[in-house]
């Protein structure tokens, strides 16, 4: 998403969100709405921090894509491990 910078990365984590949780069927504690702000926050974090701080690829690459679902995904399974252990 070059020259689009964080609000291109946001549109990203929501698409990444769903696409995490295609990925991760099942009740989510939060829901829908926590499943999307987690893809969001992985798509920043796992996206955005792959191609701008350690310049592993270019922005609106298939690798950045590929870290943005797999960070969605990671978050999710942490998020899924912590609330389940609270309740």
């Amino acid at each position: 998403m070059g020259g689009h910078g964080i609000i291109g990365w946001i549109i990203i984590g929501l698409i990444v969100g769903a696409l995490a949780k295609l990925i991760m069927p099942g009740r989510d504690p939060g829901g829908i709405i926590i499943t999307i702000v987690i893809g969001i926050i992985g798509s920043l974090l796992a996206g955005w921090g792959g191609s701008h701080l350690f310049g592993w690829y270019e922005d609106g690459s298939a690798p950045g894509w590929i870290a943005s679902i797999i960070g969605a995904v990671v978050l999710l399974a942490i998020y899924r491990m912590i609330v389940s252990r609270r309740v």
